[in-house]
C-alpha cells in the first residue's frame, strides 16, 4: 500500500476559512421567509440499469467542507453494473477532490480500468480513507494527498509525491470547488469571491501546470465543469464565472497542448447528490435538490463516472480534445 507524503498546506486554515464564508451567508439569511416554493410536479426519470434515490430527499445541513459519510442517502459510488476492461491499465491518475462525491466514483471506476491513484483533498480524512479502500479493493494502489489547492506549492508537491509514490503520470482530473450561494451581489464579500475564484479556477492552474512536467504524449487532463457554467445560476454567481472559466480554460488548453499529444477536457455535470450542496443550502432546500432537473432529480456520483472514464481512455476518445461533455440528465440540466 502506499503511504502518503504530505505536501505542507494550510487545509485546516481553510476549512476554517470556508466555514466562516459559510456562516456570514447563513446569518444574512437567518429569518428570512423562503421566496418561494417549488411547482415541480414531474416524476423523476430513471433510465440505468437500478433505480437511483428520488425527492424528497431527507432534510439535512452540513459544515463545509462537507463529509460525504454523513449524508443520507449515502451517495453511491460503486456502480456495481459497470464492468471494467483495461481501458487505463497500468495508468496513473490524480484526482483533486477526491475524498468525496464525483471524485470518489471517478477514482473506483479508474482503479476498475486498472490504473493506480492519488487522491488530492483538503481534510476529510475519514472519506478519503472509504476512498483509498475502495480503490484498493479493486486491486489498484492509492495515495491520500491531503492539502489546499489554492497554494501552487502544495500543488507541486502533491504531483510531486504521486510521480514519487508510482513513478509517473498519465491522467489529472482537476475536480476540487467551493461553493457558496448568495441572494444577491451585495452580499458576496471579497474574502468570498477570492476563496471560490483561488480555489475553483487558480487551483486548477496550479494542478495542470504542475502535472505538466511529468504529462507524456497520450496523457490527458480532464476538469470538472458545471452546468452553471453554460447557463448561469442566479444565486452562485462566483461560482457559476468560475465554472465557465473552466470550460474555456479547457478549450484553450487542449490548443495549447495539442502538438504535445495532451487531450485535455471537461465534463459538465448538472445536479448530482454529493457533499457539496449540503454544505452550501438548507436542509429545507436540500430536500428539493435536484427536482427541477429534465430528470426530475439529482444525479448519483456513479452516473457520472463512466464520462470521466471515456475521456481518461486513449482506446476510447484519442480523437477527441476540447470538449465540455454536458452530463446533465437532458439538454438543460
Amino acid at each position: 500500500m502506499a503511504r502518503e507524503k504530505k505536501p505542507v498546506s494550510n487545509a485546516e486554515g481553510t476549512a476554517a476559512k470556508q466555514q466562516a464564508i459559510q456562516d456570514q451567508v447563513e446569518a444574512k439569511e437567518a429569518g428570512k421567509q423562503d421566496a418561494g416554493q417549488s411547482t415541480s410536479e414531474k416524476k423523476p426519470v430513471q433510465a440505468g440499469t437500478r433505480k437511483q434515490p428520488e425527492n424528497p430527499l431527507p432534510a439535512q445541513h452540513q459544515d463545509k467542507p462537507g463529509r460525504e459519510h454523513e449524508l443520507d442517502p449515502r451517495p453511491r459510488y460503486l456502480a456495481p453494473d459497470y464492468r471494467g476492461s483495461g481501458k487505463l491499465q497500468d495508468k496513473v491518475a490524480i484526482i483533486t477532490g477526491g475524498d468525496s462525491g464525483i471524485g470518489r466514483a471517478v477514482a473506483v471506476l479508474f482503479a476498475r480500468e486498472g490504473a493506480d491513484v492519488a487522491i488530492v483533498y483538503l481534510n476529510e480524512h475519514e472519506d478519503a480513507e472509504e476512498t483509498r479502500a475502495a480503490v484498493e479493493k479493486e486491486g489498484r494502489k492509492c495515495l491520500l494527498v491531503p492539502g489546499d489547492v489554492k497554494n501552487a506549492k502544495f500543488c507541486e508537491g502533491a504531483v510531486a509525491a504521486t510521480v514519487q509514490a508510482f513513478g509517473k503520470l498519465d491522467i489529472l482530473v482537476n475536480n476540487a470547488a467551493f461553493q457558496m450561494h448568495t441572494q444577491s451581489l451585495e452580499d458576496l464579500t471579497d474574502e468570498h469571491l477570492q476563496e471560490t475564484l483561488q480555489t475553483n479556477i487558480a487551483g486548477y492552474f496550479h494542478m495542470a501546470r504542475a502535472a505538466l512536467r511529468h504529462l507524456p504524449s497520450g496523457g490527458c487532463i480532464i476538469n470538472s465543469g458545471s452546468e452553471t457554467g453554460l447557463f448561469g445560476s442566479k444565486q452562485l454567481l462566483d461560482y457559476s464565472a468560475t465554472k465557465g472559466a473552466i470550460h474555456a480554460f479547457t478549450k484553450s488548453l487542449a490548443s495549447n497542448l495539442l502538438e504535445r499529444g495532451i487531450r485535455v477536457n471537461a465534463v459538465a455535470p448538472g445536479p448530482v447528490w454529493t457533499p457539496l450542496n449540503p454544505a452550501d443550502r438548507s436542509a429545507k432546500d436540500v430536500a428539493k435538490f435536484g427536482e427541477s432537473s429534465d430528470m426530475g432529480r439529482p444525479a448519483q456520483p456513479e452516473e457520472l463516472s463512466p464520462a470521466y472514464v471515456f475521456l481518461a481512455s486513449p482506446v476510447c476518445s484519442s480523437y477527441i480534445n476540447g470538449i465540455v461533455l454536458p452530463v446533465m440528465g437532458g439538454p438543460y440540466g
